[in-house]
C-alpha cells in the first residue's frame, strides 16, 4: 500500500504543473476565440471548412459531452454538416490541456503525434460525410434560406447587401434607398469585454467548470496508473497488448467509455506501463474521448443515422491505421516510450510541482470547503 501511495503521489506530482499550464491556456482559448469567428469560417460548404473545423476545434478544451452543445450551436448558426462533424471529432480527441499532460506522462513523441492524428481523423470524418451524405448541401441551403437575414424575394435591382440588411417600405414602393437593420443582433449591442476581463474569465472557467468536468476521471486514471506500476508485471499484457489484437481490444474498450482527452491520459499511461503497445494506446486515446453512447445517440438524433455511422467509421479506421503507423515508427526510430513514462521531468523544480498539485487539490475541493463553511454558519 505504501508503494501504491508513493507511486500515486509522484505520478500526480509529475502531471500537476503541466495540467495547470494546459488548463490556463485552454481557458484562454475558450474565451478569446469567439463563436462568431467559428461560425464565419465553418458556414461554407467544401473541404476548406472541414479543415478549418478540425484545426480550430483541436486546441479547444471541450470533452465529448461539452462539445455537443457547441457543435449543435454552430450547426444551427449555419455550419455545414461535414464541418460540424469534423469539429465534433477533433475537439474532444485533443486540446491544449491534454497535449501538455501527454507530454508530462508519455513524452514528446506521443504528445506531438496525438493532435496530428486527431486532426487527420477529423478531416477524414468530415470528408466521408461530405462524400456520402447527399443531404448535406440541401440542409445548409435550407438553413441559409430560412434565416431571418435572408430575403424571401429577389431584390428589385442588383445591389450589395449584408446578411443583416432588409428592404424598407420606401424601397418596396419603388425608391432605391435602403437602410440597414440589425435583424441578426439584439437592439442593444453587447458591450465588448476588455481583454483582461476575458483572460480572468478564461482562467476562472478553466479552474472551475473545466477542472470539475475532468477531475473525477483524472483521479481514476492516476490511481489506475499507480496500481499498474505497483502491482502488475510489466510483461503481463505484452502477449495480447501488441499488434492488431491490442488495437482491437483498445477500440472495444474506448468506444463505449465516457472519458475526456485529459483524463484519458493517465489511463493510457497505465496501459503503457502494463505492456500495451504505443499504437494500441493511441487507438484508446482517439476512440475513448470522441465516442460514447450518449455522444453517438445525440449525433444520430441531430444529424441522422448516416452521419453517425460515418462519424464512427472514420474514428475506427483512422485509429487502427494510426496505431499501426505509431508502432512502426517506434520500432523504426527505436523510441523508448517506457523511458518517457518512468522518468520524472526534473527540469521542473519540485517546489513548483508541489505548489501546482496543492493548487489543483484545493480548487477541486472548493465546493466541499464552501459547503462545510455554510454548515458551520448555519449551526
Amino acid at each position: 500500500m505504501i508503494d501504491f501511495l508513493n507511486n500515486f503521489y509522484y505520478l500526480a506530482l509529475d502531471a500537476s504543473f503541466w495540467l495547470v499550464i494546459g488548463l490556463f491556456i485552454g481557458g484562454l482559448f475558450k474565451t478569446l476565440i469567439p463563436t462568431e469567428f467559428l461560425n464565419r469560417h465553418l458556414s461554407q460548404p467544401g473541404f476548406s471548412s472541414i479543415v478549418k473545423a478540425a484545426i480550430l476545434g483541436a486546441p479547444l478544451p471541450l470533452c465529448s459531452c461539452g462539445v455537443i452543445p457547441a457543435a449543435m450551436a454552430l450547426r444551427e448558426a449555419g455550419a455545414s454538416k461535414p464541418a460540424t462533424t469534423s469539429f465534433l471529432v477533433s475537439t474532444p480527441e485533443t486540446g491544449v490541456d491534454s497535449v501538455f499532460i501527454t507530454y508530462a506522462m508519455m513524452g514528446p513523441f506521443m504528445a506531438v503525434s496525438r493532435p496530428i492524428i486527431a486532426i487527420v481523423s477529423a478531416i477524414t470524418a468530415g470528408s466521408l460525410v461530405s462524400f456520402f451524405d447527399s443531404e448535406t448541401d440541401d440542409v445548409v441551403a435550407e438553413k441559409v434560406d430560412s434565416s431571418c437575414c435572408a430575403s424571401k424575394n429577389k431584390p428589385l435591382a442588383p445591389k450589395t447587401t449584408t446578411c443583416c440588411s432588409t428592404e424598407d417600405t420606401a424601397e418596396i414602393m419603388g425608391e432605391h434607398e435602403h437602410q440597414e437593420t440589425s435583424c441578426c443582433s439584439q437592439e442593444n449591442e453587447t458591450i465588448q469585454k476588455p481583454l483582461m476581463a476575458k483572460v480572468i474569465g478564461g482562467v476562472k472557467y478553466a479552474f472551475t467548470d473545466l477542472l470539475d468536468n475532468i477531475v473525477f476521471w483524472l483521479v481514476i486514471g492516476l490511481a489506475f496508473a499507480a496500481v499498474v506500476e505497483t502491482f502488475i508485471p510489466s510483461d503481463m499484457l505484452i502477449k495480447y497488448g501488441t499488434g492488431w489484437t491490442g488495437m482491437l481490444v483498445m477500440l472495444v474498450v474506448g468506444i463505449p467509455m465516457y472519458v475526456c482527452a485529459t483524463a484519458s491520459t493517465p489511463l493510457a499511461a497505465g496501459f503503457l506501463l502494463a505492456g500495451i503497445s504505443p499504437g494500441a494506446v493511441i487507438v484508446f486515446l482517439l476512440a475513448g474521448p470522441a465516442t460514447n453512447m450518449a455522444t453517438l445517440g445525440i449525433i444520430q438524433q441531430q444529424m441522422g443515422k448516416r452521419t453517425m455511422f460515418l462519424y464512427l467509421t472514420a474514428i475506427m479506421i483512422i485509429a487502427l491505421i494510426s496505431g499501426y503507423v505509431i508502432d512502426a515508427l517506434v520500432a523504426l526510430w527505436n523510441i523508448d516510450i517506457f523511458e518517457h513514462i518512468s522518468v520524472n521531468h526534473g527540469h521542473i523544480p519540485e517546489f513548483i510541482q508541489i505548489f501546482s498539485l496543492l493548487l489543483l487539490f484545493v480548487v477541486s475541493l472548493r465546493k466541499h470547503i464552501k459547503l462545510g463553511m455554510n454548515k458551520e454558519v448555519i449551526n
